[in-house]
């Protein structure tokens, strides 16, 4: 007996149908494109691995030299010390912050990028939990080692709750908040040169300013300038009370100060992101 012949499948109206089955795109696919974006470029390894380095080796350089002089700090605990390793390593997140994004611009393959993913918006979003969440990680687990380290060396008081929340997750924090707004620059200027420039003259420059306004009619903006450079309010982190003064902000609010200003810088980036071409 003949097989029957099998009845050929008609032809789609609207012409080819991929064998492979299709869903539309969504933030997760978006969130792993960055991830391995970001841990498969040598810039990300070369940064995070010199910021590591600058925590470990200043931070506990400090709680050496500190330990060596005998008990000087009995009645403050040693996880202050941490802002010395904190601020050089700053700059290491200002550069990866910006080249985040920015060389994207510069090699072209931001084309790519969005080609890939139509959504701008969505794009940024991705990179920016991407890199927060790396930045977070990294710098907790350094500066929990390196402070316990400190406390450790030094013969200071002992640190209350707060003060090691603080000097681990609101450090971390910090540092990433800070990454985040230097991607928003890099967003914006599309330069890695000219992004990272920007940045350092935000991360130095008020206090640099700050240092030669010797003229009483400029007392006012300096002690503004000294109250909320970076540098100040990475220090302000550390203490529950104003350390410049009897006003400005201390702790916790330092990171709300530096949120507000990340917030705008990437409100910018979003709005001028889905105005520019590429």
């Amino acid at each position: 007996m003949t097989a029957p012949t099998p009845t050929p499948t008609p032809a789609p109206p609207y012409g080819y149908v991929s064998p492979i089955p299709v869903r539309r795109a969504h933030l997760g696919d978006a969130l792993a494109s960055e991830w391995t974006k970001i841990r498969s470029v040598r810039s990300t390894v070369w940064t995070l691995g010199t910021m590591v380095l600058l925590m470990l080796v200043i931070g506990l350089g400090v709680g050496a030299v500190a330990a060596s002089e005998g008990g000087g700090m009995s009645e403050d605990s040693a996880l202050p010390l941490g802002f010395f390793g904190m601020l050089p390593a700053s700059i290491c997140v200002i550069t990866l912050g910006v080249l985040t994004i920015s060389s994207e611009y510069g090699t072209g393959m931001i084309r790519t990028t969005l080609t890939a993913c139509p959504s701008r918006s969505r794009v940024l979003t991705a990179k920016a939990i991407v890199f927060f969440l790396l930045v977070f990680t990294v710098t907790l687990v350094v500066a929990f080692g390196v402070a316990t380290a400190q406390v450790a060396m030094v013969d200071a008081a002992e640190p209350t709750g707060a003060e090691w929340a603080r000097a681990t997750v609101g450090a971390a924090g910090f540092m990433a908040l800070l990454g985040l707004l230097s991607m928003a620059v890099g967003a914006l200027v599309r330069h890695s040169a000219g992004a990272i420039t920007v940045m350092i003259g935000v991360l130095l420059l008020p206090l640099v300013a700050a240092l030669f306004m010797f003229s009483p009619a400029l007392k006012g903006l300096q002690e503004a300038l000294f109250t909320y450079s970076v540098p100040s309010q990475l220090i302000s982190l550390y203490s529950a009370r104003p350390p410049f003064g009897d006003s400005g902000p201390a702790g916790w609010e330092t990171l709300l100060i530096l949120a507000g200003a990340t917030a705008v810088g990437l409100g910018g980036a979003f709005a001028l992101l889905n105005k520019r071409d590429v």
